[in-house]
């Protein structure tokens, strides 16, 4: 008896399920039929679901762009500009910083690091250039709501507004198990999206794990970057059980000696903080170009030269770039000096991160 009712309770099921096939398939949405394993212990439907959030222009008030528009995954998730252009064309006031690795995403770097070895000096997970925002699911709602860039005032109006899209209820219902779509899930589901864009795959991971050999060239650049310059105490390149880059706080660097952006103080109003900005991860920093806050140097060229006889002598200018007489330092890194540690960091680049499908933009008319 129980027969005929099971069989017509599958052949819903496989109706349903052919149904949110067609409608996927409908909306231009590139996915494949089972989501690719963004991280271990979840569902993995839930960033799959972010991914599609994270590259659609629906998110913007006037549909004109997403987040992916600024954080382009052939530059390192930044944007090659020195500043992008939000939904009404207006420039955003800094540079877009690099997602990759942020987040409870940088535990799944490499399987030589270890939950504890994230107790060392100056490590900070503030977001942003000026470290307002310290959780990553509020971190990514900011550019959505943000007047510049994506321009929506009201999370409750955009649930509403992507309720009318018919992809997105069938990928909440398989993300939350509900076709509801709150603000909460928004967010949840970009954040879990961005922590899984994680870079593991560089020449210098490769080299501990015996997969590669760093050249002459780039092994005399990682001597100068820990030894000579000291580069390792800001950027925090190496711990004690692999490499990794955060960054490593924040820190005035001698851009300037007047500041039209006074970075971290923005955000703790403190004048000590003046001209302080999060030090970004040097992963990728090969693709992420151009450099600082503002944008200013178009090349890591640029960048050797302003470390190496370029700094202004700020009030807050990091300890660690002074001399003993309080001025900046004047370093004089030789030519050869310069192309070697460029070198190095050229070994912290992650080509399949860069080129990783799962990571890619799946809509396929965008």
């Amino acid at each position: 008896m129980k027969t005929p009712y099971l069989l017509a309770f599958a052949l819903l099921v496989l109706v349903s399920c052919k149904k949110e096939e067609a409608i996927l398939k409908e909306s231009y949405l590139d996915l494949p039929a089972e989501p690719a394993n963004y991280v271990e212990g979840i569902n993995n439907n839930i960033p799959e679901l972010g991914r599609v959030l994270f590259y659609d222009k629906s998110l913007s008030i006037n549909n004109s762009v997403s987040c992916g528009s600024c954080h382009k995954q052939v530059f390192g998730f930044a944007d090659n500009v020195a500043f992008s252009r939000g939904f009404d064309n207006q420039l955003t006031l800094r540079n877009s910083m690099p997602i990759q690795n942020i987040g409870s995403g940088f535990f799944g770097i490499t399987p030589f690091i270890k939950v504890e070895d994230f107790s060392f000096p100056g490590f900070s997970q503030s977001l942003f250039w000026d470290g307002r925002e310290s959780n990553l699911d509020q971190m990514v709602l900011k550019p959505i709501i943000n007047h510049v860039e994506m321009g929506i005032t009201d999370l409750n109006e955009l649930a509403e507004k992507l309720k009318t899209m018919p992809y997105y209820e069938p990928l909440f219902k398989k993300a939350y198990d509900s076709e509801e779509i709150t603000p909460q899930k928004i967010s949840t589901a970009i954040s879990w999206f961005v922590r899984s864009i994680s870079t593991n795959q560089t020449k210098l991971d490769k080299s501990r794990q015996g997969l590669a050999q760093l050249s002459a060239l780039e092994l005399n650049g990682q001597s100068l970057f820990f030894t000579k310059y000291d580069c390792n105490s800001c950027h925090q390149v190496t711990i004690p059980n692999g490499y990794l880059s955060l960054g490593g706080g924040f820190a005035n660097i001698g851009l300037d000696e007047v500041y039209s952006d006074n970075g971290l103080a923005k955000t703790t109003g403190l004048s000590t903080d003046v001209g302080k900005f999060k030090i970004p991860s040097l992963r990728n920093v090969s693709l992420t170009a151009p450099y600082m806050h503002d944008g200013r140097f178009a090349t890591l060229e640029e960048v050797m030269e302003h470390y190496s006889e370029g700094m202004a002598t700020h009030q807050n200018l990091d300890a660690r770039l002074r001399n003993a007489d309080g001025q900046a330092r004047i370093m004089n890194i030789s030519e050869s000096e310069k192309k070697a540690i460029i070198a190095f960091l050229h070994t912290l680049t992650d080509f399949q991160a860069a080129t990783d499908p799962k990571f890619a933009n799946p809509f396929k008319s965008r």
